[in-house]
């Protein structure tokens, strides 16, 4: 399956794939990719935090997650689509 380009912000292209692959949300993975092309990538590793998986979250969490992100048309979604939209946004 070919890559698609993210675009000419993101500065490692082969680090956000995986990371997208990985479930990663578009706007986290363009932020870890590039902070890892500035600053290296066992640079970021190390500095790196932890968050939950969103499948381990509860639907009312996801759904405050949403607001925080100002996403809309979230209120009758269930937690697959509410998880699939956070992680495309």
């Amino acid at each position: 399956m070919p890559q698609k380009d993210p675009g000419p912000s993101v500065k490692d292209d082969e680090l956000y794939e995986k990371l997208r692959d990985e479930g990663d949300s578009k706007e986290k993975s363009a932020r870890i990719a590039n902070a890892a092309a500035n600053r290296g990538r066992s640079a970021v590793g190390a500095a790196g935090g932890h968050s939950h998986r969103y499948e381990d979250w509860t639907v009312d969490e996801l759904k405050s997650r949403a607001k925080e992100l100002d996403l809309t048309r979230y209120s009758s979604l269930n937690k697959d689509e509410l998880i699939e939209k956070l992680r495309d946004h």
